[in-house]
């Protein structure tokens, strides 16, 4: 089914992408948001300025699929079910749905949050393209640096990776660390902006835009057989929200091959669930003014540090790889501070969000990363090119250039230097533990 992925997922130049509902009504998996497991990508590259040749790879990846964070998110729709069997208020369709999340959550039990089997097959198979595609940088002459937060899904993700390059090119010289030196550009908590974030403002914003697009009612009066139980008893917005996220989160685990929990939903019903969880990512990692417009500049210490290790091996004869492995809420607004594929947008309306093409999961699914790969002719070149891939596909930076996908990197680094000096905050409140966000 995840193959549909290959022509949706994909923001080419010029490209009319399918809307969020038709996407849905033939794979419900992507409205999943973040719990998307990773699509395979086009496989389609443009190919370099004549006689330019790849010399150095810098990434920053989240980790692969995993189970769900908390206890909590399989147990509040078990607990809300269970009791309603006890009471003989479950429809056919509901005891059905009970005993589907019973077996996720023995499934997930002790495991909350770890990557699964999945998780490590995408960030090989990842691996795997990635030396295929640039087998000029990965030679036996090549330094690879991996750095990973301290999370171990993280860490795990970063040995998937390191151990399928050892597979593939045993003579690499490869060093990687899991330290807590790192966690300030790795995955950096900026105290005063994510008080920006969850302002009353934002949250205000956030809560109306869910109370126009609530969808729970048919959902819930499928599962019991009593509406006046279900009225005194049960939060039906909550169970809806876990039940959605559940569904999502299935297509990581091996249960995904035995049964659904989409079934339970219309395609209707998925694109408005979906369109809360979008509001809720672009209110909190966007340049949208309701946030204070800041938000994506958590990621200020990544992308230096992405541009100071790109100057620093430019200037070396050889070829070097950089990987860092951390988490979504460092991927999402990474991509909206470098403007990939139009990103960085301010959009005023909602509602015509994912119209104007800020829509979540082509961005962070499951092992979501941004690849930036440099070109020159030879090793004292000063012209050195960049292109950008957002999970291995092509991405347009918000820079002219008649070779695009290819960027002069002196014209990419101005710009975004210029876009981080331009980010002043007199009070500056940061906190580099590994924070991170259940979503």
């Amino acid at each position: 089914m995840l193959a549909i992925l290959l022509f949706f997922i994909a923001c080419t130049i010029g490209a009319q992408a399918p809307t969020p509902a038709e996407e849905f009504s033939t794979t419900p998996e992507l409205s999943a948001s973040n719990f998307l497991a990773y699509p395979n990508p086009l496989g389609r590259l443009t190919p370099p300025p004549p006689g330019m040749r790849p010399f150095y790879l810098s990434h920053y990846g989240r980790h692969g699929s995993r189970y769900m964070s908390k206890i909590k998110d399989y147990e509040y729709a078990l607990e809300v079910l269970s009791q309603g069997a006890k009471e003989g208020k479950l429809t056919l369709l509901g005891e059905s749905v009970l005993m589907r999340v019973k077996r996720m959550q023995a499934e997930a039990a002790d495991r909350w949050g770890d990557l699964t089997p999945l998780g490590g097959q995408q960030q090989r198979d990842i691996t795997r393209r990635m030396v295929e595609n640039y087998p000029e940088i990965f030679t036996k002459h090549t330094h690879i640096e991996a750095h990973s937060t301290l999370i171990p899904r993280c860490v795990l993700s970063m040995s998937h990776f390191v151990r399928q390059l050892a597979l593939m090119r045993p003579d690499l010289d490869v060093e990687f660390d899991a330290t807590h030196y790192d966690m300030y550009y790795l995955n950096l908590q900026d105290k005063s902006l994510i008080k920006e974030a969850v302002a009353s403002k934002a949250k205000q914003t956030y809560d109306d835009f869910c109370s126009r697009h609530q969808c729970w009612q048919r959902v819930v009066g499928s599962l019991f057989n009593d509406t006046a139980y279900v009225k005194q008893h049960v939060d039906g917005e909550q169970l809806n929200r876990y039940l959605f996220r559940l569904a999502g989160s299935l297509q990581n685990t091996k249960l995904a091959k035995e049964f659904t929990l989409y079934d339970i939903f219309t395609t209707s019903e998925l694109l408005e669930n979906w369109r809360m969880e979008n509001v809720f990512w672009y209110l909190g990692y966007s340049f949208s003014s309701v946030n204070g417009g800041r938000q994506p500049y958590t990621q200020r210490n990544l992308l230096r540090k992405i541009i100071e290790q790109a100057d620093s091996c430019i200037r070396q004869p050889h070829t070097n790889v950089h990987l860092r492995f951390g988490h979504e809420t460092m991927v999402l607004p990474l991509v909206c501070l470098m403007g990939l594929n139009g990103y960085d947008a301010d959009i005023d309306n909602l509602d015509e969000l994912d119209q104007r093409g800020w829509v979540n999961y082509r961005v962070f699914c499951m092992g979501c990363n941004v690849q930036l790969v440099f070109y020159r002719r030879h090793a004292g070149d000063q012209d050195v090119m960049l292109k950008v891939l957002l999970n291995e596909n092509e991405a347009r930076l918000p820079i002219q250039s008649k070779t695009a996908p290819y960027y002069r990197w002196n014209e990419v680094r101005d710009f975004y230097l210029n876009r981080l000096n331009s980010y002043q905050d007199s009070k500056v409140e940061e906190d580099t533990t590994t924070v991170h966000s259940n979503k």
